[in-house]
């Protein structure tokens, strides 16, 4: 019966000992895992309570879209958790670009007009679908992916990831809105220089 007793009261106090969240102190550097953790005594219910995304995003720019994200910088509360959400608002011919999350994968779910979305597999297999109101798609971790309204009204999604620092990489701008050399883009592009030199003149690149 001891046996017992003093069994229980390990499996107790290792259970006590379970850290139940790890609050994000934005007070201190980020690092690759995360932000440290605020003091038990210093977190509140506001630390899981996030309203960011209520409001539409500024749609007014060379992509006509917005991306608003709720990740730990913006919503300390989901640090450590391995989760985050973001709002993505479409104007009418908005697009968000091919790009990849590097880490973490992505579910989006439509929730005012339609968005054509899709993803290249590293096989570069093409998965493309119009999304409706209330349907939902699933972008693979690491994997080029994209959205386009395909509604002449403004379009609006919710997607969460799994890591609340997905990471983003644009390729448009990885290729074009940096300092890498015409050359070099035109070499593993197979892009002419005028092609090249225009792109970066859109999107404010050099060399």
């Amino acid at each position: 019966m001891i046996q017992i007793i003093f069994l229980f009261s390990l499996l107790f106090l290792s259970e006590a000992a379970v850290q139940d969240f790890c609050v994000g102190d934005l007070t201190g550097p980020e690092s690759p895992a995360g932000y440290s953790c605020k003091k038990a005594a210093t977190v509140t219910v506001d630390d899981f309570v996030y309203s960011g995304l209520k409001m539409a995003g500024n749609t007014t720019n060379i992509i006509s879209a917005a991306v608003t994200p709720a990740f730990s910088t913006q919503f300390p509360g989901v640090n450590g958790l391995g989760i985050s959400m973001a709002r993505l608002d479409l104007a009418p011919n908005g697009v968000i670009p091919m790009h990849t999350h590097p880490g973490a994968s992505e579910v989006l779910v439509v929730v005012q007009g339609a968005i054509l979305a899709g993803f290249i597999s590293s096989a570069n297999d093409v998965y493309v679908k119009k999304l409706n109101k209330g349907d939902i798609m699933v972008f693979p971790q690491g994997l080029l992916h994209f959205q386009i309204n395909a509604r002449g009204i403004p379009s609006i999604a919710f997607v969460s990831f799994s890591s609340p620092v997905p990471g983003l990489q644009i390729l448009d701008f990885a290729l074009f809105a940096n300092n890498l050399p015409s050359a070099l883009v035109e070499k593993t592009t197979f892009l002419d220089d005028a092609t090249v030199k225009a792109l970066k003149g859109v999107l404010g690149g050099t060399g």
